[in-house]
């Protein structure tokens, strides 16, 4: 799996490096069993602090996309994973400001839903 930290993004990249692992679990690219790099590995690979690539991991496996052993490192969980209230409610305020951006841009109800079919479907396509 390949990896693309934009350092210039406002974007934390602790959150960039969360979200590409989910990406790739939701496109087969990473499957139940497979490990991470270790923490140091992945900050070394990306040129990035070791403690970036550790809050990520972290927050992976709080919504439990990860299971950390001291031993094995970073592995990924059966899918899915479970979804708690506090995640519910993460994606609903994540979701909430995209809406907001678009709705001010001007961007129709209806097109707006294609985009987000369209990406829906991609990875429903796995």
């Amino acid at each position: 799996m390949l990896l693309k930290i934009e350092f210039e993004s406002d974007i934390p990249i602790y959150v960039q490096l969360k979200r590409q692992i989910i990406q790739g679990i939701a496109k087969s690219e990473l499957q139940e069993g497979d490990s991470l790099p270790s923490v140091r590995q992945m900050a070394e690979d990306i040129g990035i602090n070791m403690h970036t690539v550790n809050k990520a991991y972290n927050i992976l496996k709080g919504d439990g996309f990860v299971s950390i052993d001291r031993r094995k490192g970073a592995i990924i969980n059966k899918i899915p994973a479970p979804i708690s209230q506090e995640l519910k409610d993460n994606l609903r305020e994540e979701i909430d400001s995209i809406v907001a951006e678009f709705y001010c841009r001007g961007v129709e109800k209806e097109e707006f839903l294609n985009i987000c079919k369209e990406i829906y479907e991609k990875y429903k396509q796995r």
